[in-house]
């Protein structure tokens, strides 16, 4: 009887606890909002939130207006303001030269009348324009007009590939005459649900078309000649290179690739062995890392247009801040692909005295008939060891070989800035770039730097003008480079370009004593030059960008500049942990002042092999550097020293091993 009444309380106090407990969920529930986006984002399961709206920022630039997320839950990156006014400018051009040979013109906002620059079109394209004068326009009835803001029906197709906030989507519809429909993409549905915002915000819905996909997926459904796009624009954080196969095989025949990556450390020679997995190519430590970083991705688009009978034509290409940036246009044609082994080119640097040589991958020769036949090239060009200093060789590439610019087009890009100077906020920086491209040498790969000859004789260094009007005199062609600052493109050969620095050290003689006999300063100094340097200024040593004092290089535009981190899901505590991370990189290599205790407290896990076995002399006073110096005579000399294996990863070695 007593069991049974125990039994009937514990239900009866189980069932009120239970009818509380459900009382009290209830009543939170209501108390706290729920958040609707939290399963549609995908950040309800993994406990991620939305910041509140308060957290939203307004951003101007250009024509648009976004609304970006003060938190980095969407990327974006003032800095590249640059990059995306220089996108807008080419596409502009592009579109002028697409729409005019279906006899379409283009209205440009605030765009002044310029005299018509005349462009080399394609074959396909001149045939266009004649049958168009024929059939098109009638005596009597006006062009065709294409203006912002509006539908071209024969317009061009555009997509964003990686869109983030949709910044750069918008601008075009609101910048860029003559679209029919621009595809704003990105995976992520928080930028997607940006996007659609912002694209309400500019009212440019019936341009813009925000999609959530993977952007390899969607060009590899725009693979059908009819549903290609004719602009494909790739800026992703990182490398673009997962989504290169897809987007040669999207763009439509003699359509635009624009292509951004900011992976230069990868590109700069840090780490060759990543570059060939990413683009196919090794990357050198070199001066002229900056613009190998552009061949090497300008060879990898090529390599995979080649797999589909496709190539590439570049039309500019820019190494910018902290990233490079190539437009290409991509053509389909089974005979024009067998010459792009022809166009590729390993690179043999020096280690020593840094002098290169190209070496071409292929070889095509004129035949009989007006053909032309390829096949594979002899060398290579240099010896085991350096002609000029002794050093060895390192083996890079391949890279593209071939002009990186069209100088045509980057003309008529470069004359549209300069009509409507106030189009662009940073119309000056990019007139300057320009201006600086069409002053390259095309036909010349890579150059040297002002710095690297004189700091490899260990000799003054001369100024660059002497430099490129000894160059003149001698001889040969000579240009600046939009890559570098202090760089020397010529077509001299190594041997007359180190004639005239031996010539120059004469004049400001090195002290000979001090040089190693190993060294590539004294083997190069121990050769009598043959050539006879003249360094009297020429007036067309200065170029014109210089005499102008056009704003050809970059200054900081504003503190901590750069890359910024990878946006994340919920954006939050990205603005503590980038604080933090700059915080711990700062002065790493410093050792901080610390007192003897609290040295000895830290280098107690770093104990001698004596200690862990128990042999050690000093017992538990023992630890990595003992506090007071041991006789050498007292002191056993076969006592190990520090673990290497034990203490990797736990801390920065200090002065002295254990001698105990």
């Amino acid at each position: 009887m007593f069991h049974a009444r125990t039994v009937l309380w514990l239900r009866l106090t189980l069932r009120s606890a239970r009818s509380v407990a459900r009382a009290r969920f209830t009543e939170e529930q209501h108390k706290v909002p729920r958040n609707p986006g939290a399963m549609e984002n995908g950040g309800g399961p993994r406990g991620e939130e939305r910041p509140p709206p308060a957290q939203e920022t307004l951003v101007t630039e250009g024509a648009a207006k976004i609304v970006f997320p003060s938190a980095n839950e969407v990327f974006y990156n003032p800095v590249q303001e640059f990059n995306r006014d220089l996108t807008c400018a080419v596409i502009t051009e592009f579109a002028r030269i697409q729409l005019g040979a279906k006899g379409i013109q283009i209205k440009v906002p605030g765009e002044e009348d310029i005299q018509k620059v005349v462009v080399d079109l394609s074959e396909q394209e001149k045939e266009k324009v004649e049958s168009k004068d024929g059939e098109n326009l009638v005596p009597g009835d006006q062009p065709q007009t294409a203006t912002v803001r509006t539908i071209c029906k024969e317009g061009l197709r555009v997509l964003e590939g990686l869109a983030a906030s949709g910044l750069r989507s918008i601008r075009f519809a609101l910048e860029v005459p003559g679209l029919q429909s621009v595809v704003a993409n990105d995976a992520s549905a928080r930028a997607v649900e940006l996007m659609r915002h912002n694209v309400q915000l500019n009212d440019v819905a019936h341009l813009v078309q925000p999609s959530q996909a993977d952007a390899r997926i969607l060009m590899y459904q725009h693979q059908k000649a009819a549903e290609r796009f004719d602009i494909i624009d790739l800026d992703p954080y990182g490398s673009p290179a997962p989504f290169l196969d897809a987007a040669v095989q999207a763009v439509s025949e003699g359509g635009l690739l624009c292509v951004t990556c900011t992976d230069m450390a990868v590109l700069g020679g840090n780490s060759g062995e990543t570059c060939y997995s990413k683009y196919g190519a090794m990357a050198l430590k070199s001066r002229a890392c900056h613009e190998m970083a552009l061949r090497i991705v300008l060879h990898s688009l090529d390599l995979h247009a080649n797999c589909y009978q496709r190539y590439v034509v570049p039309l500019l290409s820019i190494s910018a801040d902290f990233y490079v940036r190539v437009f290409v246009r991509v053509f389909t044609g089974q005979a024009r692909v067998k010459a792009s082994a022809s166009k590729q080119a390993l690179v043999f640097q020096c280690v020593g005295c840094g002098s290169f040589h190209l070496q071409r991958l292929g070889r095509a020769a004129a035949a009989s008939g007006g053909r032309v036949k390829f096949s594979a090239a002899c060398g290579p060009p240099v010896a085991p060891e350096c002609g000029h200093c002794g050093q060895r060789h390192q083996l890079g590439g391949p890279i593209w070989a071939e002009p990186i610019h069209d100088l045509d087009f980057v003309g008529r890009v470069l004359a549209a800035i300069s009509a409507s100077p106030r189009r662009f906020h940073t119309a000056d920086r990019i007139r300057g770039v320009l201006s600086v491209v069409t002053e390259e040498l095309p036909d010349v790969p890579l150059y040297y730097t002002l710095d690297q000859l004189s700091s490899t004789l260990h000799c003054n260094t001369p100024s660059l003008l002497q430099l490129r009007s000894a160059l003149l005199h001698a001889g040969f062609r000579v240009s600046l480079s939009h890559a570098c600052r202090n760089a020397v493109k010529t077509d001299a050969p190594a041997e007359a370009l180190w004639d005239i620095m031996r010539c120059w050290e004469k004049q400001c003689p090195v002290k000979r004593e001090r040089l190693s006999e190993s060294s590539p300063a004294f083997r190069i100094l121990a050769v009598e030059p043959r050539l006879q340097a003249n360094f009297t200024l020429r007036e067309d040593a200065n170029p014109s960008s210089r005499q102008r004092g056009l704003k050809r290089f970059q200054v900081n535009p504003e503190a901590n500049w750069g890359p910024r981190p990878r946006a994340r899901p919920g954006g939050k505590g990205a603005g503590q942990a980038e604080e933090k991370s700059r915080l711990r990189q700062q002065q790493k290599r410093k050792v901080l002042a610390e007192d003897p205790a609290q040295q000895a407290a830290r280098l107690k896990a770093f104990p001698c092999k004596r200690f862990k076995e128990g042999t050690c002399e000093r017992g538990d006073q023992c630890c990595y550097s003992h506090g007071e110096p041991v006789p050498a005579a007292s002191t056993p000399t076969d006592c190990a020293e520090t673990l290497d294996q034990s203490s990797e990863g736990m801390g920065p070695p200090t002065s002295e091993p254990c001698v105990g």
